[in-house]
């Protein structure tokens, strides 16, 4: 989740709607303008007893952030605690219960994307091994319980764990128990956000099967593939899900913001401090009746903050973020963006993509998703076939896409290499989650411990 700093005094009020709708317009870049932004989060734990570090042990979170100075990174305080870091590559910043997570920079090809993904693991990387600590690139923590783990000293994440039980059975465990890796996107306009929107959403449970990574809880398999993903099937109906509206014919900048008035807030940000506003509704700030600040109106920054606190399996803000993958380790992270970049950013992929899916219903396309944690690419779609078929069809476009881009790296490869990980996966047809279980069921002797041998 983003990180919020203190504004300045220039935050204008919204006035009208179409402050609203202004973010998403100004999104729209021409093709030239795009880029490829990538966040990935990493399980950190202590090598001697493996336990999830806490934020003021001795080099537990905070000391490793801070040693983050010595690569360039600079920190970024909330309430006098040290919560992020700042610097060329993005942000690293902490999830709920210390997850690491980059929110790289907006780079201009896939080469770029990997070599920052590399710059960042070699540099926790080192740091771990001074401090003696490892990191797991996997979709869930595989043996933890919710109790054993730590909570970081960040506002809204103190408002979303009172929230997050309200509203949903398993919203604890999305903060607290998961990792995972996005990609943002740009568009050119209004259709083409809508365009790829669609897409996005249609073929997000690809996404979710090829990157399964989540077949463990608490030690023992969980039945899933990927249990992230069932996750959010239970953690908030009014922000989360497949968003229906979507394919409708007049979707546009309008129905969305239409949409997130309709969720429901968390917090408001005002002098450093988060206030708690869960379950309030932004349609009364924008009239000055929010109980938790009587007669304010929201500045352009709290509208800001909203639009971030939705978790649809894509979401729009000024770019469009793809949400569908449990974490992993360094090929994955590279290959999710090659996915998707191969697919949306080339006009003659991005039409071969959505004719993929186009005649799909919306029961359809919600058995998909339902089917896809526990299936993953041997879920049924609809007509014939399995995700598996959808998978092949879906790398060809994106391959074709990436070749059709021709982004070179200084050895004269293209873009195209990244995507080989994936396509391992669909000619074998086992997702990481199922090598995990064949290991857990015969090397491993059913000893979970040993996930950590595998730490990136």
């Amino acid at each position: 989740m983003s990180t919020r700093e203190a504004g300045g005094s220039e935050d204008p009020i919204i006035e009208s709607r179409d402050q609203l709708v202004a973010p998403m317009q100004a999104g729209e870049k021409p093709k030239d303008a795009w880029r490829i932004g990538t966040e990935h989060e990493k399980l950190v734990y202590k090598r001697d007893d493996f336990h999830a570090p806490s934020y003021d042990e001795p080099c537990g979170i905070h000391d490793m952030l801070m040693a983050l100075r010595e690569f360039g990174w600079e920190p970024v305080e909330e309430g006098g605690k040290v919560i992020a870091m700042r610097g060329d590559d993005g942000t690293v910043s902490l999830e709920p219960a210390g997850q690491l997570e980059l929110s790289g920079a907006p780079l201009e090809n896939l080469h770029q994307t990997c070599a920052e993904t590399g710059r960042h693991l070699d540099q926790v990387k080192a740091i771990g091994e001074r401090c003696g600590v490892g990191f797991l690139g996997l979709g869930m923590w595989p043996d933890k319980t919710r109790e054993e783990l730590p909570i970081m000293p960040k506002g809204r994440y103190e408002i979303m764990l009172r929230h997050m039980p309200r509203v949903g059975n398993l919203g604890l465990d999305m903060m607290l128990r998961t990792c995972t890796i996005q990609v943002n996107l740009d568009y050119s306009s209004e259709a083409d956000m809508a365009k790829k929107f669609r897409t996005g959403l249609a073929l997000q449970p690809l996404a979710t099967a090829l990157f399964a990574n989540s077949p463990f809880t608490e030690g023992k398999p969980n039945g899933f593939l990927s249990y992230r993903s069932h996750i959010w099937s239970d953690t908030d109906p009014h922000r989360t899900g497949m968003l229906p509206f979507v394919f409708d014919e007049d979707f546009g900048y309008e129905r969305y913001v239409d949409y997130m008035l309709d969720v429901p807030m968390y917090f408001v940000f005002r002098d450093g401090k988060y206030i708690d506003a869960s379950g309030l509704s932004f349609r009364d700030f924008l009239n000055g009746e929010l109980s938790a600040l009587p007669g304010e109106k929201p500045t352009q920054s709290d509208w800001w903050d909203h639009l971030s606190t939705a978790f649809p399996e894509v979401r729009l803000k000024s770019f469009l973020e793809m949400r569908g993958a449990d974490g992993g380790p360094w090929s994955r992270i590279c290959a999710l963006p090659a996915l998707w970049v191969g697919l949306l950013y080339d006009q003659g992929a991005l039409d071969a993509a959505w004719d993929l899916v186009k005649d799909w219903t919306m029961e359809e396309r919600e058995n998909l998703r339902n089917a896809v944690p526990k299936m993953a690419l041997d879920a049924p779609v609809p007509g014939s076939g399995t995700l598996r078929d959808i998978g092949r069809e879906a790398l060809a476009i994106a391959r074709a896409g990436l070749t059709a881009r021709a982004r070179m790296n200084t050895s004269g490869d293209n873009e195209t290499g990244f995507l080989e990980t994936l396509e391992e996966i669909v000619a074998s047809g086992k997702v990481p989650a199922q090598r995990l279980l064949d290991q857990f069921h015969n090397e491993w002797n059913g000893d979970i411990k040993q996930v950590y041998k595998h730490h990136f």
